[in-house]
Order: C-alpha cells, then structure tokens, then sequence
C-alpha cells in the first residue's frame, strides 16, 4: 500500500488489463443493481435491512510545486495534483444481520485513482500480488456475516471487509478532512478473512480476527495474520479502541520476521466539536536484506472538528509520520503536515453533496524525503524540494436508501 508501490504499478498498466477492469466494474455494479432493485420491493424488506447507494469523488489539487509528473510523492489516495481527478465511485448493496434477520450480506463495486494503490508493486521476499489483484481492487465488500444467538450477540463476518484498524477510511466522505493521513494510508484499509465481535456490555466491545495479510491484495505466503480490537467507552462522549495485528508479512514466515502493528485511537464527541488522536507503530525485521535488520515506522495525528452552523463545518489536522527505514512509504524520511479544511454539507432526502475547500502544508525530511517538483533534472527523473503546499477543491456526491 506504500506510494512507492504505487506508481511502478500505475505506470505499467496495459490498455487489455484496463479492459478486463472495466468489464468487471460494470458487470459488478449491474449485479450490484439488480441484488439491490430485487430486494428493493421484497414484501418482508425494511430500510433497515436492506441498503443500497453509489457514490462519487471528485477534486483538483492545486500544487505549487507545479510537479511535471503530476503525482504527489509517498501518497497512496489522492495521489494526483494539478488536474481534474475522479478520486472514488462507488456503487453497494447490503443486508444488515439482526435478531429478526440473522443473515448479512455486502457487496460493493468501486473504481478511481485512489484504488489504484491496493495492489502492490512486487518486492522480493516481502510483496507479491494475488493473482488477479488488478481486477480485484475494484471490489470494495464482498462479504457474509452472521448475527449468533450468544449472549448479547455475536457477529461472524467472513470475505473482504472494512479494515478494523484506522480512524479514517478511504472514501472521503466519511472522514473530517478532504485528504487522508499518511498513516491512514499506510495502513490496511480492506481486510480479507474472518472476524468476530463481540459487545460484552454497552461501554465494551472485543474484535478477533484472522486475515490474509497486511496487504490483502499480496500473496506472499500461505499463513494468515491476526488482529484482535477492544473498543472501550467509558461515557457517552469518549471512546478509546486499541487495535493490534501481527502476523508474517514476509516469504519467511518464522516467527522473528513477523510483523507487529499497533493503532490507538481516542475520540471525545460533542454536540458540535470533535476531537480525536490516533497514533500507529510497526515493526519488522527485514528478510531480504543482510543481517535481517530491525525496521520501525510510527505516524500520529490530531483530529479537530467544529460544526459552525446549518452546511458550515471547520476541521484541521496537525500529523507527522516516521518512516526510517524506508519500509512502507519506500523512502527514509520524516513527514510532517498540516490541513485545515472548510466544508459545505447538504443532504437532501436520500443523498449527501459535500463540498470541500482545504490547504495543506507538508515537509518531508530526511535521507531520501522530499517531493516531486517542476520538470525532470535528468531523464525520466523529477526534482525533490522539502516541502510542497497544495489548495484542493473538492465535490463529493453519495446516494444512501
């Protein structure tokens, strides 16, 4: 999921693998329609059990830096500046599982810019995509659950799911900022396996889960890796969830090259302010390099939010993010960045146009940090500069029955 997996990726698309991406998004999005239309005026279906919607992102970043090859550097969403950029779309259907209905079911179809970074660029030893992992990133669920009859309620999901690590998601939509962090980024967004949660009581909930990998999209061995989550709130406005996940993310799956993940979020909601921090650390000792050194990346971020009035909302973010060894962004370097965003919310009956104004300022530091400026200094080479500022603009459009 790394920026630096990213564009090797984007670079070599083929126009028969563009083909065979389209015919699967749009034989997806009409199954898509026609599970959602078939259920739509089920005699026994109630809107709260059956749902289907479509959504759309689109933006224009304006950099200043003026990159000759349009890309923002060590960003996997949003990876585009200085042009129109259809980000997302997205179209779903889902059944939630209840005590009525014990049975739920998603399934999604998704395409954009901002998938183009699901699937990994081959490394040695450590990354190697599934087959058909082109086409699968055009899938955003696909998935089975069931609510057990077992104390307060257990639900078993099974399929790709929604990754249970991370404050923020990939569609925009959801999030308090236009752009994501570099953390979120670089961390799973989807997840593929089996997961099992459980609210022991009203304050408290425990997640177990058993994946295919960090990356759901590679395959570079046959072992799974494990999660588990603890959501606590202890009053009606804080909550705190700790999430880990370890597992071998590597060809060699003995236990000193596993991976070890942890993600700490604590939320405090109000009637009209947010505040949330969140912060991530990783570790592995790398299998292809001499002597198999420890590798170490950590990211944190301050979430702020403040609903003005009526449409009106105001969020900023200070984050920063360690990459020093190079292990997920690609480049040894030290990020820091801060968004302020203005947002304009409407939501007519069924529907939601959010319109986004944000100016971020990054600077990345460090042995191979920087980002992309101007034209190229040698061939097929683009100059670094240590910081780079950016003025988005953004229309994002979602319908949810």
């Amino acid at each position: 999921m790394s920026a630096a997996a990213a564009i090797p990726e984007m670079a070599r698309a083929r126009p028969s693998t563009q083909h065979e991406a389209l015919r699967f998004v749009v034989g997806s999005l009409l199954s898509v329609l026609v599970v959602a239309s078939s259920h739509a005026e089920e005699p026994g279906a109630t809107e709260s059990t059956w749902h289907y919607g479509a959504y759309f992102d689109l933006s224009y970043a304006v950099d200043f830096n003026f990159p000759g090859n349009h890309r923002w550097r060590s960003k996997t969403t949003t990876p585009r500046v200085d042009e129109l950029t259809p980000n997302m779309a997205l179209a779903y259907v889902r059944k939630d599982a209840s005590a009525q209905s014990r049975w739920g079911l998603e399934l999604g179809t998704q395409g954009g810019y901002d998938t183009d970074a699901l699937v990994p660029a081959p490394i040695p030893d450590r990354e190697k995509p599934m087959p058909g992992a082109d086409t699968l990133r055009h899938l955003s669920r696909a998935n089975l659950s069931y609510l057990a009859p077992v104390g307060n309620g257990l639900t078993l999901t099974a399929g790709l799911f929604n990754s249970f690590i991370g404050y923020q998601s990939i569609y925009a939509r959801d999030n308090l900022n236009y752009t994501r962090t570099y953390m979120a980024d670089n961390a799973p967004y989807y997840m593929m396996g089996i997961g099992a949660k459980y609210p022991v009581s009203e304050s408290l909930q425990l997640g177990l889960f058993a994946i295919n990998g960090y990356n759901y999209l590679s395959h570079i061995n046959d072992q799974p890796s494990y999660g588990t989550q603890v959501a606590w709130k202890p009053s009606s406005r804080v909550t705190f969830t700790q999430n880990l996940l370890c597992g071998p993310d590597q060809a060699n799956v003995a236990w000193k090259f596993w991976r070890f993940f942890s993600d700490s979020i604590l939320e405090w909601k109000g009637e009209q302010v947010t505040l949330a921090a969140a912060y991530d650390i990783g570790t592995e000792n790398a299998v292809e390099q001499p002597n198999h050194p420890r590798t170490f990346w950590t990211g944190g971020a301050l979430y702020t939010h403040w609903h003005v009035d009526g449409p009106w909302s105001l969020a900023a973010r200070p984050e920063f993010y360690w990459d020093r060894n190079g292990r997920i962004t690609g480049s040894r370097q030290f990020v820091r960045a801060m968004t302020t965003t203005v947002e304009y919310r409407l939501r007519p009956e069924r529907q939601t146009a959010v319109l986004r104004l944000e100016y971020r300022y990054d600077e990345s530091t460090g042995p191979q940090g920087g980002y992309f400026q101007g034209g190229e200094v040698a061939p097929r080479v683009i100059g670094l500069v240590p910081t780079q500022q950016l003025l988005l603009f953004s229309v994002i459009w979602s319908f949810d029955d």
